[in-house]
């Protein structure tokens, strides 16, 4: 499907697209010091400054050479750099800054030049996907950086701070603070019937395409994610303790961690009404049965989040088809604010069945496995969601504070092992009967 834009329309969109995301980009390293650019506080995640040369490699590798055909520019960085070059390990032997920088720079100057002549009409799905794919690796810099401020035993000694913004803007405040006599426990009905699932605009990733009618009988899903205060009431209740919430799984998986909290927990009370974030997949399931409530499925939660059954239509955004920006007040991304705000923050970013939060502010664990939709075709290539299509890796639905807005809409899938807690993601719970109050 090609956008229905003019070829310059779609050239000018996509050059736009590139000078917004980039800066966004290099903001994260401002005034890095060598020793967090190289730093790997996690084995399972590589250090941001590996991320920030494979945007440059990923750029380079599919725009210069497969569709332009033009030699590898710096082919000493091709094992270093690739996906499948070396193990986490050894990723953290990278050129500096300042020549990542250059490599960057280097590559972009040469793609945009490429852009001028391309055959966007041909290409258009490419550029699309790599403009996400940057965002994607934005948001991995952010919660490796989150990791590294929280090994860092004396902050402010350092010479280099990852910011935290502290001020939320005035009108999320008050919307929050008109907001506050909510029920945060209620939970919406979802009538019995058909929705559509998925997504096949040019900006779908593989993983998302293409478009099906999902029938899904009467269920209820939580209108807010879980808070901290109400995951409290689990963790003060023995909930880490108590093997009768976990899964055989889970259980296993806690002994071997023996973690009492969530990761990005937050000591203050103040916090009562973000939304909780930092859990495995098992947490999340062992809370969901604490409360008599369960994960809510991949297909429950998009249809709560797009689907408008009054106009029998899906929605791109739960509150509609423009896309979230700073002046929307729709929700919290793109790291405006640079963290968390209260899950009743954003009233205007409701979904049809006036669900809040469904995008940004954390994702969201759901029950389901990553797979296929019906004739899944892979693109750009095999190993970019085929390969995880193992039953090993859950999804997770609606961005976080840190997801950039090409890597935010209802459809959009995430999935990681259900025993990772380092990234941004929380949870709603979800039930096929109402749940009593009592």
């Amino acid at each position: 499907m090609i956008s229905k834009l003019s070829k310059s329309s779609v050239k000018q969109a996509i050059f736009q697209a590139l000078g917004e995301c980039r800066p966004k980009t290099m903001a994260l390293f401002e005034g890095m010091d060598d020793v967090t650019f190289r730093s790997q506080p996690h084995p399972d995640f590589s250090p941001v400054g590996w991320h920030l040369g494979h945007i440059a490699y990923t750029e380079s590798l599919w725009l210069l050479e497969h569709s332009a055909g033009l030699p590898c520019l710096f082919p000493q960085y091709r094992k270093l750099f690739a996906a499948d070059g070396l193990p986490k390990s050894e990723r953290v032997q990278l050129p500096n800054l300042e020549e990542t920088y250059y490599y960057l720079n280097t590559v972009r100057k040469k793609v945009l030049e490429c852009l001028e002549i391309a055959d966007i009409e041909e290409q258009e799905r490419l550029w699309r996907f790599l403009i996400q794919h940057e965002s994607q690796h934005c948001e991995i810099i952010s919660f490796v950086l989150e990791l590294i401020n929280a090994q860092k035993s004396i902050v402010n000694t350092q010479k280099w701070k990852y910011q935290h913004h502290s001020i939320i803007p005035t009108l999320s405040l008050a919307i929050a603070q008109q907001e506050t006599a909510h029920n945060l426990e209620e939970m919406i009905q979802i009538p019995a019937g058909e929705f559509e699932q998925g997504n096949d605009s040019i900006d779908a990733l593989d993983n998302e395409r293409i478009v099906c009618k999902v029938y899904l009988d009467t269920y209820y899903i939580d209108r807010y994610p879980v808070t901290c205060g109400q995951y409290r009431s689990f963790i003060e209740a023995g909930g880490y303790q108590n093997p009768c919430w976990w899964s055989e799984l889970g259980w296993q998986w806690l002994q071997t961690e023996q973690v009492t909290q969530p990761l990005y927990w937050p000591n203050n009370c103040i916090w009562d009404d973000h939304p909780v974030y930092g859990v495995s997949w098992y947490e999340a399931d062992a809370y969901s049965r604490f409360v008599g409530k369960r994960l809510p499925t991949e297909a429950e939660w998009e249809k709560a989040a797009s689907w408008d059954a009054k106009a029998n239509r899906r929605r791109t955004y739960p509150w509609g088809d423009e896309a979230p920006t700073a002046q929307s007040q729709n929700c919290n991304c793109d790291r405006l604010i640079g963290k968390t705000t209260p899950v009743n923050a954003y009233p205007a970013g409701q979904s049809a069945y006036s669900l809040y939060d469904t995008l940004g502010n954390v994702w969201e664990w759901t029950a389901s496995w990553f797979g296929s939709y019906k004739n899944f075709q892979s693109y750009p290539y095999i190993g970019y969601s085929q390969v995880y299509f193992d039953q090993k890796h859950r999804v997770l639905k609606g961005g976080s504070w840190a997801t950039r807005p090409w890597a935010l809409r209802s459809s959009f899938r995430n999935w990681y092992h259900p025993s990772v807690r380092q990234i941004f993601a929380g949870f709603r719970c979800a039930s096929s009967k109402i749940i009593s109050a009592d």
